[in-house]
């Protein structure tokens, strides 16, 4: 499954996608920014961010 967040207008901001046990999040550009295994959500280096699905805090402002 694939989810494409957006802002306000319309734009998109980036996408999260279903991959195995694992909920993906990827910018606009399709570069990968992180992931969420179920318990906890980690950055694109696999470094922990905090418990629960964190994955649109990845997000560039």
């Amino acid at each position: 499954m694939k989810q494409v967040l957006k802002d306000r207008a319309g734009h998109k901001l980036g996408e999260i996608r279903d991959e195995g046990n694992r909920q993906v999040i990827y910018d606009r550009t399709g570069h990968k920014l992180g992931y969420f295994d179920g318990k906890a959500t980690f950055d694109r280096t696999g470094h922990k961010i905090g418990q629960g699905n964190l994955l649109t805090t990845l997000l560039p402002k």
